[in-house]
């Protein structure tokens, strides 16, 4: 009897971990989106344009992914099955393309904190809906009062933001293309 209390006890201690580490790696990789977006910032002042900056992003991004599929062994045949995916859901790296670029937009004009503020606010509004109508296959959880309660809260988190926030004074003098090449 004993036993088996122990190994129920050391799957749930193993179970809290693993939790513990998924969430842990869902705080460093929100961490990783306004690093990269300052990151892209700086180079788009070397490249002249936000959009050059986002491609060059996402072509470091590729190679990168190229290198840990390679390292890692994932079959590279399954690709070919992302031929008979339907079209919509290729949309994602269109997403993707217009994110980062908008960030690199941002971020010098209404700052990190401001940019990711309100995108933060943006992801949690629709998720609360995507969640609800389990959009594109994702698992459904209805709304509640309490999750409109905590998406409130990252707004009016968004509002303070807002409030205290003074524009930057690189964002006074940005050059004029930059506002055109987006």
């Amino acid at each position: 009897m004993y036993d088996c209390e122990r190994r129920a006890q050391d799957i749930t201690m193993t179970q809290a971990l693993n939790t513990f580490l998924l969430l842990f790696l869902a705080l460093i990789a929100g961490m990783m989106m306004p690093t990269q977006a300052a990151l892209n910032n700086r180079l788009a002042g070397f490249v002249e344009a936000p959009i050059l900056s986002a491609l060059i992003s996402f072509a470091v991004g590729t190679v990168a992914l190229l290198v840990y599929i390679l390292a890692t062994g994932v079959p590279m045949h399954n690709l070919l099955q992302a031929r008979s995916a339907p079209s919509v859901l290729w949309m994602g790296g269109v997403l993707g393309a217009f994110f980062v670029t908008c960030t690199i937009f941002l971020v010098p004009r209404i700052s990190v904190a401001m940019t990711f503020s309100l995108i933060i606010a943006g992801q949690m509004l629709i998720t609360l809906f995507i969640d609800h109508f389990g959009f594109m296959g994702a698992p459904e959880k209805a709304i509640s009062h309490f999750r409109v309660f905590g998406a409130a809260l990252i707004v009016f988190g968004v509002v303070l933001i807002r409030k205290f926030y003074v524009l930057p004074r690189s964002a006074r003098s940005l050059p004029v293309r930059w506002a055109v090449s987006v």
